[in-house]
């Protein structure tokens, strides 16, 4: 008998048709005798349905009464599920953030778990209950409501399988698991059985929709065991672990290859090659709360003058070139800004890449040979990020997943007939 925390998504639970097709999920896990604790998020579109309503009364309502406000979607889910197991005569009981003491910060909006009672829960369990808790939300210490901010439902349920000791932190969503990389841009693209933390760390953080990036944290600060699953569809998903499994001296260096097309790139012309110019640039611009990705700094002969590339998110690119003609060049006496929003962030990830030499001369010779010009490049001990045009992002997620075996198996069978 296992313990498994299992978190459906606002698609999963969207309709009343699909929140019986999770009871009837969960039921077959009961069924096999294992312990079941249930998360839930809103019905799809039901918080941006609330929050359209709050704005209708208050352009700027207070973080604490939009907690209250749409901490409601979750506790609608939350009871529907249970009333949907229990007519599938599974014993059932439904609890809110705040019943279940999933204790907070009082940081509305984005609040940080900082311990859970599960006294109750582990009760419930014993006595043969599934228990279904509303993701998303908490309490602080004066009991207001309080929410998880974006993907919250992702980390109630990764916490709750770290105070209880899981065996099995299971996500279900619209996918059936983590892919190479997006299928939408390569129809190539292969469903992984399973990926380190640290590379998933990397993926979401690059662009993959998949799992926000705290859930990803908590499970690796925690030791869960993190799988992806489909709502829809039977399979057995991509585990996430903490540990790396090699079996097969000839497995992939590169796990997936992420994108992120929010860049955009500016360049500080003839800038003076003198100590503290970069926090001359940067310092503006991290005072408006932008956030700056790559870096890079031409070298120049000594008393020269050089050039200071960076790029930022797309949304940001205004607001940064304004701030770079306004406040830092008459600060600098003098340069140039230059800005292209039609840029794309490509990159391959995989631990793999540690212990073996020239992946990143092979990236840039794919890329040559395709004639693919890079603009920068980035790299950690697990990631290589190179900034490309957006125009030639298709081919060169296409070419790089090819040359780096990371193809679908029936895709090279139908060329090998051809």
């Amino acid at each position: 008998m296992a313990l498994y925390v299992q978190k459906f998504g606002g698609t999963s639970v969207g309709s009343v048709e699909r929140i019986k097709a999770v009871a009837e999920k969960v039921k077959g896990f009961r069924d096999q005798g294992h312990q079941v604790v249930v998360v839930v998020s809103a019905m799809s579109g039901e918080t941006n349905r609330l929050i359209e309503l709050a704005s209708q009364i208050n352009e700027e309502p207070t973080p604490r009464e939009m907690d209250m406000l749409v901490s409601t979607g979750e506790q609608v889910t939350i009871s529907l599920l249970a009333m949907a197991l229990q007519q599938l005569n599974v014993r059932a009981t439904s609890y809110t953030g705040a019943q279940v003491g999933i204790q907070t910060d009082s940081a509305h909006t984005r609040a940080r778990i900082q311990r859970i009672e599960t006294d109750e829960i582990r009760e419930d369990l014993d006595e043969g209950q599934v228990v279904v808790v509303a993701g998303f939300q908490g309490v602080d210490a004066e009991g207001n409501i309080t929410t998880l901010g974006r993907g919250g439902s992702d980390t109630t349920g990764v916490a709750l399988a770290a105070a209880l000791g899981a065996d099995e932190c299971q996500i279900y969503t619209d996918v059936d698991g983590v892919y190479t990389t997006d299928p939408r841009v390569c129809d190539r693209a292969r469903r992984l059985s399973s990926i380190t933390v640290e590379e998933m760390l990397e993926m979401a953080s690059l662009g993959s929709k998949v799992l926000q990036i705290r859930a990803v944290e908590f499970a690796g600060k925690y030791n869960v065991p993190l799988r992806v699953l489909s709502s829809f569809e039977e399979g057995p998903g991509t585990l996430i672990t903490t540990e790396q499994e090699i079996t097969d001296m000839e497995e992939p260096l590169i796990s997936g290859i992420a994108f992120n097309q929010n860049e955009a790139k500016l360049t500080v012309l003839n800038t003076p090659d003198v100590p503290g110019v970069a926090s001359q640039i940067l310092g503006p611009i991290s005072d408006a709360n932008i956030e700056v990705d790559m870096i890079v700094q031409n070298v120049a002969p000594a008393g020269d003058y050089t050039d200071f590339t960076f790029t930022v998110a797309k949304s940001d690119f205004r607001q940064t070139q304004r701030i770079l003609q306004e406040k830092v060049i008459p600060e600098l006496g003098g340069g140039e800004v230059r800005g292209d929003d039609k840029i794309v962030k490509v990159s391959l990830v995989g631990v793999g890449m540690r212990s073996h030499a020239g992946v990143a001369t092979k990236m840039f010779r794919v890329l040559a040979d395709e004639g693919i010009n890079i603009r920068m490049v980035s790299t950690s001990e697990i990631k290589i990020s190179v900034v490309i045009d957006e125009k030639f992002l298709e081919l060169a997620v296409r070419s790089l997943h090819t040359a780096f075996g990371l193809d679908r198996d029936d895709v090279n069978e139908e060329k090998n007939q051809h």
